[in-house]
């Protein structure tokens, strides 16, 4: 489908096609806060406790140390769960400096053998206290899982807020560009005053505030409904989500982050502008309707009522195995890929053999990682045998195959293409496989291997479902650019139906537009992606394959922030161009259609 032309005008876009500037995107640093607003100088109440090995202590136990770091922390919010080496490796630092550690876990349904597991795995060696009820967090004035509060000895709290920068809303860092837990603390220890005495904490957000509100909903004869629909398949033990919500505890445990979600529109995952009028376009559209946020939004702002358990729907129930029944074959490299415990990894390229004697067809495949916690997403290729002569290198081999298409993908909660009668994939004889595996460490070094299970269908299918990427390898953005586009275009030689789109760049991607143009016809949007997401690799299917006649043009358009409002951003000061990792960027539409 990908022409020598297209090739050539691809390299002369690097401006909009048919398309206006994207909006900003919603991009969150750990924002600097109003000490007396966020309780710095006021004194910290003297909280008794029992930690989880039974001991009982309060607070002023502590006066004769110089400083004391009450730590929020969690087993189940991926944010907690990447803080926690630092903060062992804090601890341990200033121990001998007068300085103690108080953990405090405040998410009631974290299990405790989880907690048994991190303490000992992290050395913590101060007081852990699983708050169930809320009491110790609620009373020191914690606002997420992350939160770090400093006490001088007279129990004045001198700083409230973030460890460091390395982990927030939507991005990494390998290392932090600015610290702010052991500046105040060398600074108390010091006499000097705390230059930044307060800032936010990107955790999971808690909800300890007594419901100002009542709702005639309750979580038995509603909630319960929606969370089965739209959150339990990836919240759920086994499930790769970091925490579980199959039941009402762990709803109630985990509500403040989920009204935080649900309002901004980042739960359900799905990022395709709303349709103008009408039903929506994509089969697989996971947002949820107005009366379903309305409905959710009520009741968690409101008592969060139980209900009776008479209502409730019956359990949803999810098979553990390959989701798309036994394989035929099984496709998966020889070693496993060690992931580290902390920072960032660059993209991993694994190779694999198949050893068909023959071209298969494949009626549907899934790509499973035994590690789920650590892999962000996955696209896989199949490179068929080399022509005689070829010997491409690394770099032009991976360009030249991620611009012919991807063959599976996964990210959490889509692993599997599974085609209707009629429809498959070919695979060649002689293929390699290359996964294309992002990983992101969650505080625990652990291996993984990922591996593709595949189906064949019983005979050559009508239609051959074929990838084609519209693609700009040529593009460069500017250093501190914030809303720089690149664009390219791919002719239509030949009536297709697409399948599904699915836009795909870097850390630095910050909005997609996929346009089509018939024959004397006006251009016409078929995918608007107003805020990407890089953390989302999103497959967007039609409900109903879209008819692009033979004289089309496909147009995609890639919005990038270089700038240093971008918190992913790696190098605000560099000129970014095309490249393999997440370092680099790229610029591609992919389209799956079939010819009809």
């Amino acid at each position: 489908m990908r022409s020598l032309f297209a090739v050539l005008v691809a390299a002369l876009f690097s401006v909009p096609v048919f398309a206006e500037p994207a909006k900003e995107a919603d991009r969150r640093y750990p924002k600097i806060l109003k000490p007396g607003e966020h309780g710095v100088g006021r004194l910290a109440p003297d909280i008794a406790f029992t930690d989880v090995n039974g001991k009982t202590g309060k607070v002023s136990d502590f006066k004769d140390k110089k400083a004391v770091v009450i730590a929020v922390t969690s087993t189940s919010c991926p944010k907690s769960l990447k803080f926690a080496p630092t903060l062992a490796r804090h601890e341990k630092a200033y121990r001998e400096k007068g300085v103690a550690f108080i953990f405090v876990n405040a998410v009631a349904t974290d299990e405790p053998a989880d907690i048994e597991k991190a303490i000992a795995e992290h050395g913590f060696t101060g007081p852990y206290i699983h708050d169930k009820d809320g009491a110790f967090s609620k009373a020191i004035g914690a606002l997420t899982t992350t939160d770090t509060i400093v006490l001088d000895p007279a129990r004045t709290i001198v700083y409230h807020g973030a460890v460091d920068d390395q982990y927030g809303s939507g991005y990494t860092l390998d290392e932090p560009r600015h610290r702010y837990l052991i500046p105040a603390l060398d600074a108390l220890l010091a006499g000097k005053s705390i230059a930044i005495p307060a800032t936010e904490a990107a955790g999971c957000d808690l909800d300890l505030e007594p419901a100002k509100s009542t709702s005639a909903l309750t979580y038995h004869n509603q909630v319960e409904r929606l969370v089965q629909a739209h959150c339990i398949e990836c919240h759920r033990k086994g499930g790769v989500a970091p925490f579980s919500l199959e039941t009402y505890k762990d709803v109630v445990a985990h509500a403040g982050q989920i009204k935080k979600e649900v309002d901004r529109g980042t739960m359900p995952p799905w990022f395709a502008a709303a349709p103008a009028k009408g039903p929506t376009p994509w089969l697989n559209d996971r947002t949820l309707t107005a009366t379903e946020k309305g409905d959710m939004l009520a009741w968690l702002k409101g008592d969060k009522a139980e209900g009776n358990v008479a209502e409730a729907p019956r359990p949803r129930t999810f098979d553990e195995g390959w989701q798309i029944g036994k394989p035929d074959a099984i496709i998966r490299p020889t070693k496993p890929v060690k992931v580290k415990a902390e920072g960032t990894m660059p993209y991993q390229n694994v190779m694999a053999e198949s050893n068909f004697d023959e071209d298969k067809w494949i009626q549907a495949l899934e790509v499973r990682p035994s590690a789920k916690q650590v892999v962000h997403h996955v696209l896989v290729f199949v490179l068929p045998p080399e022509k005689k002569g070829e010997r491409p290198n690394l770099l032009d081999g991976i360009a030249r195959n991620e611009g012919q298409g991807y063959y599976a993908i996964y990210v959490p909660g889509n692993s599997t293409l599974v085609y209707g009668e009629g429809f498959g994939k070919r695979f060649p004889k002689g293929s390699k496989v290359r996964f294309q595996i992002h990983y992101t460490p969650n505080g625990t070094a652990t291996e993984d291997t990922t591996e593709l299970g595949l189906i064949f269908a019983k005979e050559k299918p009508k239609y051959e479902v074929r990838v084609a990427g519209i693609v700009n390898t040529w593009f460069q953005i500017p250093p501190g650019a914030d809303n720089h586009a690149a664009s390219s275009l791919l002719p239509v030689p030949f009536d297709a139906k697409i399948i599904a789109l699915l836009p795909h760049m870097h850390l630095r991607g910050k909005a997609f537009r996929f346009e089509a143009k018939a024959p004397g016809g006006k251009n016409e949007t078929l995918l608007d992606v107003p805020h990407y997401d890089f953390n989302w690799q999103l497959r967007y299917e039609f409900a109903e394959p879209r008819p692009v006649p033979k004289g089309s043009m496909l147009f995609a358009t890639g919005w990038f922030d270089n700038s240093d409002k971008n918190p992913a951003n790696p190098d605000a000061t560099k000129t970014v161009k095309w490249g393999p990792q997440t370092f680099d960027e790229m610029m591609l539409g992919y389209v799956e259609y079939y010819i009809p």
